[in-house]
């Protein structure tokens, strides 16, 4: 059963009750077969009513819900033969950033991606998702191998942020993601991002360009966290909830500014629940987007890539006086 978030105790609590009928099995005097079905039926209400109205700082934490289905979970899914390539060739092999080449519907891909680990050992492998130096290099690597055998790009981002360790300052950090950043702009083949969970600042940004930002609707996307937004504005992180309000870090809020292309759904309760469904779903969108991507040719994919991300944005310019 999945692990539930404090807003779901409830249905947890239904849950709960149904897999108990469920241990209890049927037999010839026993017909519960019917209550399960009408529980079944009370959750699914439930939870799309509830995941119709979750506030900003509820969708952060289904955002961040360890259950949520990572990048080589998508991967497992989506792609064949799939092969990861290891180190950046300068420095080492950062295991908080998955890259390699694989084949999504017949066709020959790139793919970039975030990865968080599922239990204590994994994360301290993974870093809990925040990439190194070396990370984004790796990544820039596989992208220019890409654009010089002509594979499309897929990217997935699910970080809380680059990782801010002396180590990682030490050996570029900063230059490492706006070199990402300055290169991806011109990549001349197509690039087709997913946002799966957390986008967490320059960490996001540097594998976050693309011709196409695709965002699953529980996702979220912002330039801090919502703990260190309240920890600057109030110097109180328990206003993480304000924060998120005010930040506009939801797929709706940032497709109504511009900032996304498209919200991708997920399946009743999250992306948690069922890891093949959100596979399913998000695995149309890009294919539908990719099918679009690889007729445009290659100058005019770059310049219509640098004129989206020129758009992003509001600014007012005041009159000189």
């Amino acid at each position: 059963m999945v692990k539930p978030l404090e807003f779901e105790k409830d249905i947890y609590e239904i849950e709960k009750k149904i897999e108990e009928l469920r241990s209890i099995g049927t037999g010839a005097q026993l017909d519960i077969e019917r209550e399960i079905r009408t529980l079944e039926r009370k959750v699914k209400r439930k939870l799309i009513k509830l995941y119709r109205e979750l506030t900003p700082w509820q969708r952060v934490q289904v955002a961040r819900h360890p259950n949520r289905p990572y990048t080589l979970d998508y991967v497992n899914h989506m792609l064949e033969d799939f092969v990861e390539f290891a180190g950046d060739r300068r420095f080492g092999d950062d295991k908080a950033i998955v890259a390699g080449i694989g084949r999504f519907e017949g066709m020959t891909v790139a793919v970039i991606g975030h990865q968080k680990g599922r239990n204590t050992k994994e994360n301290i492998e993974r870093n809990f998702g925040m990439a190194h130096p070396e990370g984004y290099r790796k990544a820039l690597r596989v992208a220019k191998l890409a654009e010089k055998f002509g594979f499309p790009i897929l990217t997935f981002v699910d970080t809380p942020g680059a990782y801010p360790g002396i180590g990682a300052e030490e050996r570029g950090q900063a230059e490492a993601i706006g070199e990402n950043l300055y290169e991806f702009v011109a990549l001349r083949v197509p690039i087709v991002v997913s946002i799966i969970g957390e986008g967490g600042s320059g960490g996001a940004l540097a594998i976050g360009v693309g011709d196409r930002i695709l965002m699953q609707e529980n996702a979220v996307y912002a330039v801090i966290s919502p703990e260190g937004c309240a920890s600057i504005l109030w110097r109180d992180a328990s206003k993480a909830p304000l924060a998120a309000e005010a930040l506009k870090l939801t797929a709706k809020d940032l497709y109504e500014l511009g900032v996304i292309d498209e919200i991708v759904k997920e399946p009743i309760g999250g992306a948690h629940r069922d890891h093949r469904l959100a596979a399913s779903i998000l695995k149309r969108a890009i294919r539908r987007n990719l099918k679009e991507l690889v007729k445009i040719p290659p100058d005019e994919l770059v310049e219509r890539r640098y004129e989206k991300f020129r758009r992003i944005g509001v600014f007012k310019e005041e009159p000189q006086s």
